[in-house]
């Protein structure tokens, strides 16, 4: 895990809500890593007092979000090929990414001690 604090943004222009909101990220992680190591599962997770889901909708579509999510990634030196997952992926504290062979491999080097 990669340890975040940082707040991004909504715009509320997602197909799940329409919540404009500063959202508390605290962390994320790879998921999943296929074997080919060129496909995965980013998961983004935040803080549920900042964004409860089950009031405010999935984040998930949310393209203000998914911009700063990725400028802060590349800021952080991690790959920036990352998109939102499908919906059934999203969870209550995490946003669901698919994520590439440059996240990964970046995301890998980062946090291997």
């Amino acid at each position: 895990m990669f340890a975040v604090d940082k707040s991004f943004n909504t715009s509320g222009n997602g197909y799940w809500s329409r919540a404009v909101k500063s959202v508390k990220v605290t962390g994320f992680d790879l998921g999943y890593v296929n074997d080919e190591v060129d496909f995965g599962e980013l998961c983004v997770y935040f803080d549920t007092a900042s964004w409860d889901v089950n009031r405010l909708g999935l984040i998930y579509t949310d393209k203000q979000f998914l911009a700063e999510l990725k400028t802060f990634l590349a800021e952080q030196g991690f790959g920036t090929d990352v998109s939102y997952s499908e919906q059934g992926m999203q969870g209550e504290e995490y946003v669901s990414l698919d994520c590439g062979p440059e996240f990964i491999k970046s995301f890998q080097q980062q946090t291997t001690v």
